[in-house]
């Protein structure tokens, strides 16, 4: 079994993707701990090198990680890209979602580059909810919610899958 998070920034996607790689004696990889471990912080990445360049980087671990049996956290950014979105169709993809009222004290800690505030986090959701909710199997909200609810949560909806 594998499952593949998607989601914005500060969804959860790392908390909640550790706790259901426990509970499932899963592996656990989160693609931007992947490319901050071996080319530094993304927020460098991106002042030094631009965006394209963290998107190359990331595309090369989203690809090694979704060869492992494992839980995936993935980037918020990295189902932009077209090879990511066709390699995710077919697979145990879950959303997770955030309200914005939730987020505002995740988000300012200067680790998104992306992400200044409660208003470009907010757009930067906007422009990408099409795209995840095309390619999510299963949507759950972590607004509020202990991680272990989240977490039986989905554990639930991929036991009715299999």
């Amino acid at each position: 079994m594998s499952i593949v998070l998607i989601g914005p920034p500060a969804a959860g996607k790392s908390r909640v993707g550790k706790r259901l790689a426990r509970r499932l004696g899963l592996g656990y990889i989160d693609t931007d701990a992947v490319i901050v471990g071996d080319h530094g912080a993304i927020v460098d990445l991106f002042s030094e090198h631009g965006e394209a360049h963290f998107r190359t980087l990331e595309r090369a671990a989203v690809e090694a990680a979704l060869r492992e049996n494992a839980i995936v956290s993935l980037g918020g950014g990295a189902v932009l890209d077209p090879q990511t979105q066709s390699e995710l169709h077919g697979r145990s993809v879950v959303l997770l979602t955030v309200r914005a009222e939730a987020v505002a004290s995740r988000i300012m800690n200067g680790k998104r580059p992306l992400v200044r505030d409660i208003a470009s986090w907010q757009r930067l959701v906007d422009e990408r909810t099409p795209l995840y909710t095309r390619l999510a199997a299963f949507t759950t909200d972590t607004t509020n919610r202990p991680v272990d609810d989240i977490v039986d949560e989905i554990i639930h909806w991929a036991q009715e899958q299999s």
